[in-house]
């Protein structure tokens, strides 16, 4: 089945043409911006030693992400609205591969960075026990390769399926739903697999990240009985949690719901804010928010001093966190 279907092209039929040329220049500018605004953050957390944090590690590693997923649709969609729309069966399979390791990879990652403010808030004289550099790279490397089993999990599912009854794929990137619509065979499993694993995935870490936040707070009141401790907690907190609604909200909407034909429209709308729109605010948020950046951002790119004296500190914080 799959060297049968090695021979098929779908039409991404997402964006109308009459909007292209707008589209074309509202997606370019989206994509500049998330490069530059995470690859200045992703910079910053590994020259800037007063960074050299776990919650800046997961920062970093949340930035290195959103420059990666807005990578896997938003250079595909600029190509299509000056030429063909047309993708390959290989192309659309390592598309569908990538948004989803990338996507559960940040579900999870932002669930630890909660988790990593539970420690630091409510246990402060443990954190550099428990957060330590090896236990970072582990959580790190465990968040990853989890989901890189579960997106090899839906394109295998997905590259079995024979797809007889049309080649239009009905969304501007290829995703399990759309390309569900254009199967001719049994696809419960699948639809199965979708809602249950990837329901879970994304629940489930929604479900810690709250659970993180509610322990944040109870601690802060309950034991601190601080209302400027508990603004200076919540404030460092702020960013992240607004990450979480951006993220979370989204991918929820999307897929928990049964596919259908009226879902999809909303799912093609609904979708250019996890895949486009929320990687470029991340680093909005983390810099407005958080002086610690702003500091650092000022320091790096204003400071007149030669990049090759950075070189040794970059080597140093390598070796803590191996």
């Amino acid at each position: 089945k799959i060297l049968i279907n090695l021979f098929w092209l779908f039409l991404l039929l997402g964006i109308e043409r009459y909007a292209a040329a707008f589209l074309l220049v509202i997606f370019l500018m989206v994509y500049l911006i998330n490069l530059v605004g995470n690859g200045a953050i992703l910079v910053i957390a590994i020259l800037e030693p007063k960074l050299h944090s776990p919650m800046y590690f997961f920062l970093g590693n949340l930035s290195c992400l959103d420059i990666c997923y807005s990578s896997v649709t938003l250079p595909k969609v600029l190509v299509n609205s000056l030429h063909s729309q047309a993708i390959s069966f290989l192309g659309c399979i390592t598309q569908l591969h990538f948004f989803h390791f990338l996507g559960s990879t940040e579900a999870i990652l932002l669930a630890i960075t909660a988790f990593d403010r539970f420690v630091a808030i409510c246990n402060p004289l443990c954190y550099t026990v428990i957060m330590n550099p090896q236990m970072c790279s582990l959580l790190a490397v465990v968040a990853w390769i989890t989901s890189f089993f579960y997106a090899l999990m839906h394109s295998l599912m997905t590259a079995r399926l024979n797809f007889c009854h049309s080649h239009k794929l009905n969304h501007f990137f290829c995703d399990v739903k759309p390309l569900l619509e254009l199967a001719c065979n049994n696809t419960l499993l699948n639809q199965r697999l979708l809602s249950v694993v990837t329901g879970s995935i994304s629940m489930g870490a929604f479900f810690l990240t709250l659970l993180s936040y509610f322990y944040i707070i109870c601690s802060l009141l309950f034991k601190n009985k601080s209302c400027r401790i508990l603004h200076k907690a919540l404030s460092t907190c702020a960013s992240h949690f607004m990450v979480v609604c951006l993220f979370y909200g989204p991918v929820g909407f999307t897929y928990t719901r049964p596919a259908s034909a009226t879902s999809m429209s909303q799912d093609r709308m609904v979708a250019i804010i996890y895949s486009a729109v929320t990687p470029v605010l991340n680093p909005l948020i983390y810099t407005l928010r958080n002086k610690e950046v702003m500091l650092a951002l000022k320091k790096t790119f204003g400071a007149s001093k030669d990049w090759t004296c950075r070189v040794p500190v970059v080597s140093q914080w390598v070796k803590n966190l191996t």
